[in-house]
């Protein structure tokens, strides 16, 4: 169990983009050939990966914070907050889940422990689903722009 202090500290250390993760996917993405936008914030939930034209939006969440059910666990310390805060960015998922799912998009959501465990794994069902996403979406003429929030 951490002090007060030191877990302000760790807490304080966590990126919310750009992570080793996100940035070794990515990178991936980009040499096997797909374009896309990174941590648009203009889009509801700032989706880790964006590629407009299929309309695709990819978030690669962090065992703690998006409370895996593999591998989310609640800090022994203030429990109460915790478990509050955690609760919240789960009902969040799933309200950008939500939101999209109704616009037409296809939301994938990546574990973290699948990165680090299967990355080659992973990187086969991201490129499959944008593949997918390709074939069933339709960009009209004026869908240059992204959906309003």
């Amino acid at each position: 169990m951490f002090s007060k202090e030191q877990r302000s500290k760790n807490m304080r250390a966590i990126r919310s983009t750009g992570s080793t993760l996100e940035s070794k996917v990515t990178k991936e993405l980009w040499n096997r050939g797909f374009r896309f936008r990174k941590n648009v914030r203009k889009l509801m939930g700032n989706p880790d990966i964006a590629i407009q034209k299929y309309k695709i939006v990819i978030f690669i969440d962090s065992c703690f914070w998006h409370s895996c059910p593999v591998h989310g666990n609640k800090p022994a310390s203030n429990e109460e907050y915790w478990g509050k805060k955690l609760q919240r960015n789960v009902d969040r998922d799933n309200e950008v889940n939500q939101y999209y799912s109704k616009l037409g998009w296809t939301v994938l959501r990546i574990w973290e422990h699948e990165v680090k465990k299967d990355f080659e794994g992973t990187m086969v069902k991201i490129t499959n689903s944008i593949k997918q996403s390709s074939r069933s979406s339709v960009v009209t003429k004026g869908g240059k722009k992204f959906p309003q929030l």
